[in-house]
């Protein structure tokens, strides 16, 4: 199979057919063999109802559906899962992702031999106080933490290898940062396309500020793992190597000072630095428990899916 198209959604009842017709069109003026996953992430209208119609016309959708909204990233990862296509695409059901875009993203995986391409909506369509100015912030602090150079790492018309989607976990609000899990996990040739962004033409954005705070906490946590994900005593050791060290040197400076240079007769626990020394040797052993259970919970954790599928279609 060529390709796979992965499609999360959540209340996008209206534009389900016209997309579903707009892939079928594009894929069958170029020949190729696909699928189209839909995953239902916990919708309140008629998305599944949809859904389960189109299965009915053509049996290359197929359907997830969730028992409750989970989230995008849990969304993108059931599909994944799933897909069978030898490259999959990823794009958002409100209509602003363009199907027509899909065939160059095709020839930039197998041709130009790229792992993972990202679109770049060069000319939104969005609020520019509600996400164009957010988002722009956003990506200049991801690339700058990251170092994966991309203009839009939130746009959700991406295209990958199989291999890439089988091997990147995307989990809690991590599907924003696709492309740096992939480099994390050794995919380096990502790309980037100009692609063409649409007006919502039905409903209304799931964007909001608790989204643009969400998506700068996340990138503080993706920062922590790509460089202490792996061995977390490397950051808590060293934490605590130094924290352990300034209560030892005070702790001796105090013993010396108390036997040969101490004429008042203060006693150790009435002088600042006894606390100090206290406080630092005790934090610097808690960092040192902290790395230690970090290597642990390494070696010992078991993958358990973060999502829970009410039914399925056509697997």
């Amino acid at each position: 199979m060529n390709i796979s198209v992965v499609i999360p959604l959540l209340n996008e009842q209206d534009s389900l057919k016209e997309l579903h017709d707009w892939i079928a069109k594009v894929m069958q003026s170029n020949h190729f063999s696909y699928e189209i996953i839909f995953i239902d992430d916990g919708s309140t209208d008629n998305s599944w109802q949809v859904i389960s119609d189109l299965n009915t016309q053509n049996d290359t959708v197929k359907g997830i559906r969730f028992l409750k909204n989970f989230g995008k990233s849990q969304a993108l990862h059931a599909g994944f899962k799933k897909a069978q296509g030898d490259v999959v695409i990823t794009m958002d059901a409100d209509l602003q992702d363009s199907p027509d875009e899909i065939p160059e993203l095709y020839n930039m995986i197998v041709n130009d031999g790229y792992d993972l391409v990202s679109g770049w909506k060069k000319k939104r369509y969005d609020s520019i106080i509600a996400k164009n100015l957010p988002s722009k912030l956003f990506n200049w602090a991801a690339r700058r933490t990251s170092g994966v150079k991309l203009h839009d790492f939130n746009c959700g018309l991406k295209a990958y290898k199989n291999l890439v989607v089988k091997n990147v976990d995307v989990h809690g609000e991590m599907h924003r940062y696709i492309p740096v899990l992939s480099k994390n996990a050794g995919f380096t040739k990502i790309g980037e396309k100009v692609v063409q962004h649409q007006a919502r033409k039905y409903g209304e954005t799931k964007f909001g500020m608790n989204r643009f705070i969400h998506g700068f906490l996340d990138l503080i946590t993706i920062w922590f793992i790509s460089r202490f994900g792996r061995q977390p005593m490397h950051l808590f050791g060293a934490l605590g190597v130094i924290m352990f060290m300034i209560g030892f040197g005070f702790s001796i400076y105090l013993g010396i000072d108390k036997l040969y240079l101490n004429t008042t007769g203060r006693l150790i626990t009435e002088r600042p630095q006894f606390y100090i020394a206290l406080s630092t040797m005790i934090i610097g052993t808690q960092f040192f428990v902290a790395g230690f259970l970090g290597e642990i919970i390494l070696r010992t954790k078991r993958n358990k899916e973060r999502y829970l599928i009410k039914d399925e279609l056509n697997f």
